[in-house]
């Protein structure tokens, strides 16, 4: 059983009241390191994402930040540090000063908890978007079909799609296979939401209709967190934004200090690059491969393997 080295002290907790007034849950990251071989992607994170808040992480290829969005539900599991999700570890038991690993079924469990979409949709091909949406609630809650589906059809009309549950995703637009990706991370009523570079992969035209997506769950009180390159979007619906570069936060705060009036030469210099259309305002590196939040069994879609170079 793999172990990491968990921090001096827990991180604080909110208060039952602030639990109570919001949907979303509360994050805490401390202390998170994260390697790949000799290369370190993660160099001692502490963030805290409050309960219905919205954190924009914005950086370079190679910063970690995408790294940093799956140790929240373990999809890359921590050398050192934790990740709490409303006070509980995420993917380890703590005892004493080392963090052992939960086994797959607990972890399974932990992430029905937290919702992940990806840049790459990684929808099932063979099902309709109805089916790709009632997966995980039957199979990994055990919810009734009939359950199962008249929640889905709620989620396609949230998402603008009402009309199309019986469509296959090679006939949907990729902005459409995205919104049902969405739809299907909120099947299980994740109290945190995580977006990796949810609009990378679109045609220029059809970002807006995602972005349009991410604004009404932001506007609802969901937790969410959001790995993007669009700083304009950025700006308008985070609560906060991170910007991370060598696997470390240079910067957090509200975006009229960090977008706007950045304190750090390195943020100024990157979001100048952006804007002008430089080499950092493409970062959208391959998809890594991981199938959808809670579907398992020998029918998950297939994708690459993560390498090292991978975790931007």
């Amino acid at each position: 059983m793999s172990t990491a080295t968990a921090p001096a002290t827990a991180p604080a907790s909110a208060s039952s009241t602030t639990h109570a007034a919001s949907r979303g849950g509360l994050v805490e990251i401390r202390g998170v390191r994260k390697s790949f071989g000799d290369l370190e992607v993660l160099r001692g994170i502490d963030l805290t994402v409050r309960p219905g808040e919205v954190t924009a992480i914005l950086g370079p290829s190679g910063s970690g930040k995408s790294t940093l969005l799956r140790t929240i539900n373990h999809l890359e599991p921590v050398d050192s540090g934790l990740v709490t999700v409303d006070s509980e570890v995420i993917g380890y038991r703590r005892q004493g000063d080392l963090l052992h690993e939960l086994s797959e079924k607990e972890v399974l469990r932990q992430r029905t908890r937290i919702g992940m979409v990806f840049q790459s949709f990684n929808l099932f091909a063979h099902r309709t978007a109805l089916a790709n949406i009632t997966e995980a609630p039957r199979r990994a809650l055990g919810v009734p079909k009939a359950q199962a589906e008249a929640r889905a059809r709620e989620l396609l009309a949230l998402v603008g799609l009402e009309d199309r549950a019986g469509a296959y995703p090679r006939q949907l637009s990729g902005g459409q296979q995205q919104r049902v990706a969405i739809a299907r991370a909120l099947a299980l009523d994740p109290s945190v939401l995580l977006f990796d570079e949810p609009t990378s992969a679109l045609d220029p035209e059809l970002v807006e209709e995602v972005l349009t997506v991410i604004r009404g769950l932001a506007s609802a009180g969901t937790t969410l967190v959001i790995v993007t390159h669009e700083i304009s979007f950025a700006r308008d619906v985070a609560d906060t934004v991170v910007f991370m570069d060598h696997g470390r936060i240079v910067e957090q705060g509200p975006p009229s200090q960090v977008i706007d009036a950045p304190a750090h030469e390195r943020t100024r210099s990157f979001l100048q690059r952006v804007r002008s259309g430089g080499p950092e305002a493409s970062d959208a590196a391959a998809p890594v491969g991981h199938g959808p939040v809670g579907s398992v069994g020998s029918d998950s879609p297939t994708s690459p393997s993560a390498a090292p170079e991978d975790h931007r």
